[in-house]
């Protein structure tokens, strides 16, 4: 049974480019593997992940998180079962919000930043939807 999970969670250190592309290039190597396709946004100290796969590897990955000590604050945003991955050319796609339109995030919250401790996980799955169709997504595909 395929799901589709989305949460947020914050850096415990300052990230760095360094950091972003370790994350990146661990993620593209084990994701393929395990079945595991997504999308990471990124934002000062904010990270917010989509993940969709298997339901047992997908928990798996998300209790890993959950005890990362490179993590704090995890919150589960959105959990679905479904019948179709929306993020199938990834193993792991990648946004850095520093560089999409700040009114694209205006229009999902209440200030032009990502905070989806602020927004439901419906709202959250809908800015990355648009994130999607305006191509605003990096990444070397599967």
């Amino acid at each position: 049974m395929l799901v589709r999970l989305l949460y947020a969670s914050r850096s415990s250190e300052p990230l760095t480019p360094e950091a972003i592309d370790a994350i990146l290039v661990s993620s593209r190597k084990e994701n393929p593997r395990r079945g595991i396709t997504g999308l990471l946004c990124h934002s000062g100290d904010i990270f917010m992940q989509v993940l969709e796969g298997g339901r047992d590897t997908v928990s798996e990955l998300y209790n890993h998180i959950c005890r990362d000590p490179r993590h704090k604050d995890v919150v589960l945003l959105h959990y679905e079962e479904i019948t179709e991955r929306r993020f199938a050319g990834w193993t792991m796609g990648q946004v850095n919000l520093a560089r999409v339109n700040p009114s694209t995030l205006l229009k999902y919250s209440e200030r032009p930043v990502l905070d989806p401790y602020a927004v439901s996980g419906k709202v959250s799955m809908a800015l990355l939807e648009e994130l999607i169709a305006t191509a605003c997504i990096v990444s070397r595909p599967n």
